[in-house]
Order: C-alpha cells, then sequence, then structure tokens
C-alpha cells in the first residue's frame, strides 16, 4: 500500500502546478493517520490526536526530533511513506519557485516589467558606452533608482550587474506611451531622451512628454538649433547637446544648472572675467576676497589660481599669494588697482 501511495504522489507531483504541493501534503496527511493507526498496536502514543500531527509534520519535513515514533514493523513502514511524501511536497514546493525566480529574472533581463517606484530617472534610448558613462555618473552623486527604457534591438539588461532595484530595465517602443509608463514616466523625478538621432528625439519627447506629469524633462539634440521646434511642446523642456554627458546628468540632478551654464558662456548680461592680485597687496584670504567681490562690486568669485594650482570656489580660510588671479562673474571688468585697492586694509 505505502509503494502504491507513493507513486501515486509522484504523478501528483508531476502536474507542475502550486496546488500541487498543498494536494500532496493533504493527501499524506489523509491516509497516513488510518494508515498509522492500522499498523501501531492499541494505545499507541503517536496516533492519539493531539500527538499524530506533531509526528506528521517533523517527519515529513524529515527532522525528526525522536519525541514520538511509530513502534511496529507496519508502523515505520507508514513512516517511511510520511518522509517520501514530505520530500515530494518540498521538492515540489522548491521547483515551483525555482522556477518562478528563473521566469521573473527572464521578464527583467528582457525588459518585459512594469516598473512600480516613483522619483526615479529615466534614460528613454540606449547607447553603448555612452549610456553606462552617465549611469555610472549619476549612480556615484547619490541617484536612488535608474530606469532604462531601450528600443528592441536592444535584446537584454545591458548592466544586469547594477541589480534590479539599482537600473531597472524596460524595452519596447519608445514612442509608445505603454512602454514609456512601464518605465514609470509618469511618476518620475527626471527624464532624458536620448535619443539616435534628433528626429527620433524629437518624436520620443513629444509622448514623454504627455506621459510625464511634472517630470523635468531633458532631451540630448545633436543640433541644438532644433530646440525651437521642442519650444512648441513644453516651454520648461530642457535641451542639452548630446555631447556633452556630464552636462547631461547634471542636468537631471539638478533642473536648471544647464541654463546657468548657457548664460554664463553667452555673450550678454553678467559674465565672466579674471583679475590678478597687485604683488604689493601681498597675501590676502579667500573669504576676503568673496566679501569685497559681493559687497563693492556686486561680482561673484569662481576660482583662484596660484601658479599651476586652480582653486575652484575656494574656502573662505584659504590663504591667496600675491598675483593669484581671481575668476569671477560680474557685469564689468574690475582694473588690478580697483580690487587692490577695495583689498587693500584701512589705516
Amino acid at each position: 500500500m505505502p509503494i502504491f501511495l507513493a507513486r501515486l504522489l509522484a504523478r501528483i507531483a508531476a502536474l507542475g502546478t502550486w496546488w500541487t504541493p498543498v494536494i500532496v501534503f493533504t493527501l499524506v496527511f489523509a491516509t497516513s493517520w488510518p494508515l498509522m493507526a492500522l499498523a501501531e498496536p492499541g494505545g499507541s502514543a503517536v496516533v492519539q490526536p493531539a500527538n499524530y500531527w506533531w509526528y506528521f509534520v517533523v517527519t515529513a519535513a524529515t527532522v525528526g526530533y525522536g519525541d514520538l515514533y511509530p513502534e511496529s514493523a507496519a508502523g515505520h513502514a507508514v513512516g517511511a511513506y510520511v518522509i517520501v511524501g514530505g520530500i515530494a511536497t518540498l521538492t515540489t514546493v522548491f521547483t515551483r519557485l525555482a522556477g518562478a525566480m528563473e521566469r521573473a529574472r527572464g521578464r527583467r533581463m528582457r525588459g518585459a516589467v512594469t516598473v512600480d517606484s516613483s522619483g526615479h530617472i529615466v534614460l528613454l534610448g540606449y547607447t553603448p558606452g555612452r549610456t553606462e558613462q552617465m549611469v555610472e555618473e549619476l549612480l556615484a552623486d547619490g541617484t536612488s533608482r535608474i530606469v532604462l527604457c531601450a528600443w528592441d534591438d536592444v535584446a537584454t539588461h545591458p548592466m544586469p550587474a547594477y541589480g534590479e532595484q539599482v537600473l531597472a530595465f524596460v524595452r519596447g517602443d519608445l514612442t509608445d506611451e505603454a512602454v514609456q509608463r512601464r518605465a514609470g514616466v509618469h511618476r518620475a523625478s527626471s527624464v532624458l531622451v536620448d535619443a539616435r538621432d534628433d528626429n527620433e528625439a524629437l518624436a520620443v519627447a513629444l509622448t514623454a512628454d504627455h506621459v510625464a506629469r511634472g517630470a523635468h524633462l531633458v532631451v540630448a539634440l545633436r543640433d541644438l538649433g532644433r530646440a525651437r521646434h521642442l519650444r512648441y511642446v513644453r516651454d520648461s523642456l530642457r535641451c542639452v547637446q548630446w555631447h556633452g554627458t556630464h552636462l547631461i546628468t547634471e542636468e537631471l540632478k539638478d533642473p536648471g544648472l544647464t541654463e546657468v551654464y548657457t548664460e554664463l558662456m553667452t555673450h550678454g548680461g553678467a559674465e565672466t572675467y579674471s583679475v590678478r592680485l597687485p604683488d604689493a597687496l601681498g597675501p590676502v584670504e579667500a573669504g576676503h576676497c568673496h566679501a569685497t567681490l559681493g559687497r563693492r562690486f556686486g561680482a561673484t568669485l569662481l576660482a583662484a589660481r596660484s601658479g599651476d594650482a586652480l582653486l575652484v570656489n575656494p574656502a573662505w580660510e584659504s590663504e591667496l599669494p600675491a598675483g593669484a588671479v581671481l575668476y569671477y562673474v560680474g557685469d564689468r571688468r574690475l582694473t588690478p588697482e580697483e580690487i587692490g585697492g577695495a583689498l587693500r586694509p584701512g589705516p
């Protein structure tokens, strides 16, 4: 009888559904108890209702504490049947779990998942080497999660080493609203359109503008002259030169930063200048330069050069030697005499 039941268990286990371990476990329990009652002598403790469930669990799990055990040879055969049933149940559970994990991993690698997070950064488009560089820069600055959304020609996750919780992968038509929603564009903090050409960038950006809800939308263009076409899509949309990957990642992290850079590099308004400190002035603290430039001339100190050393945003307590060059933003160029007279201590 136990041999027949063991074969029946093997057939049930081959069904391959999540109900299989439940059916096996229930069948073994329902059949083993009366069999044990028939095999054991009267008054056996193992067949008592308060005891058998415990004996069954520890035996089926192959733990075997030994506090309860059958006494007869037939009872031992029933115990072996319980062990086989427990092994069949556990094997089925582990097989199903392994299969489910493998299928989930396959879906992640193929980009068939749907991202359910929010506040992340979405990269729409993939270029080997270039995208890896941007991801590395974003993560180095503390970005919590990135979603890479690529066209179907990217068959599998190009950067699986980062892990799903750091860098998720979605694949499909980037101009399709459903694909962008699977990437969580509508819940993202920033979205980068990094297409294969500018025409494609315009099409993807049009969809992203429709899907995104308050996200900072950045478009990388090879020809910035085409940015005027995107102004019809959204005034706040930011266009960045395609080749400036570092500038792109900075704009994603700190919206509006490229506009500041553009103003600094464009004629009109405040511009960047340099002025050399007079040798007669002697050493001076950078903090004194910061304060004097701001209060006396409405300028902002950016950096200072002493010999070959360039100090960007020098600390206030750092000492600048005589002859150091100051780089600043202001509305006019200052002469060494003006800056020397302003920095020179009063009588």
